[in-house]
């Protein structure tokens, strides 16, 4: 936490989140490798988490360590086990992984296919 004077002392820019088309180039140029699916269904997912009530969201930061993380495991799609066995990559807070547990996370990363296959068009 940080002290008052300090945050007196701030000047804050708030930066929102990228849309999924920026977000997906920042991707495919910080992991070239990454398959091209396996990038729209990361910036998908990530897009969709970012709905939830998180108390913290993943940035771009986390999409990035994600993507490293599912090419190092050689993943060419994300599968929801993937998904649910690399959650701490993603989210910081134990709540927020407990939070996306059982049917709320397999609802998630249905939707994320779906953003992902809808977004191929968009993308391509």
């Amino acid at each position: 936490m940080q002290h008052d004077a300090l945050k007196r002392r701030c000047l804050y820019y708030w930066i929102d989140y990228p849309s999924f088309e920026k977000e997906l180039r920042i991707v495919r140029t910080k992991a070239p490798g990454v398959e091209p699916l396996l990038a729209r269904q990361v910036t998908a997912f990530i897009q969709e988490m970012r709905e939830l009530e998180l108390f913290k969201s993943p940035g771009v930061a986390e999409t990035l360590d994600w993507t490293a993380a599912l090419v190092a495991l050689d993943e060419r799609a994300l599968s929801l086990q993937t998904v649910a066995e690399t959650l701490g990559v993603i989210l910081k807070y134990q709540d927020d992984i407990d939070l996306l547990s059982g049917d709320s996370l397999q609802a998630l990363h249905e939707r994320s296919i779906v953003q992902a296959q809808t977004n191929a068009a968009l993308v391509s």
